[in-house]
């Protein structure tokens, strides 16, 4: 299953969460998922990742 999230580079050392399919910053709890540092991005696109897979695995499940 293709991951939905991923990350971009805005400027050095500063990376965003974009939805793959928008090409937009994800939002979380009315923040914007830009000017990160690599080791946050990375494990919240981690995260957010292996949480869409969930859902859309229980999706797929259902009549």
């Amino acid at each position: 299953m293709a991951n939905r999230y991923a990350l971009r580079m805005d400027l050095p050392q500063s990376w965003a969460i974009i939805d793959v399919f928008t090409g937009q910053p994800v939002e979380v709890r009315q923040r914007v998922m830009v000017g990160m540092n690599p080791r946050d991005a990375h494990a919240m696109l981690d995260q957010m990742n292996v949480r869409d897979i969930k859902r859309r695995e229980r999706a797929e499940r259902k009549p």
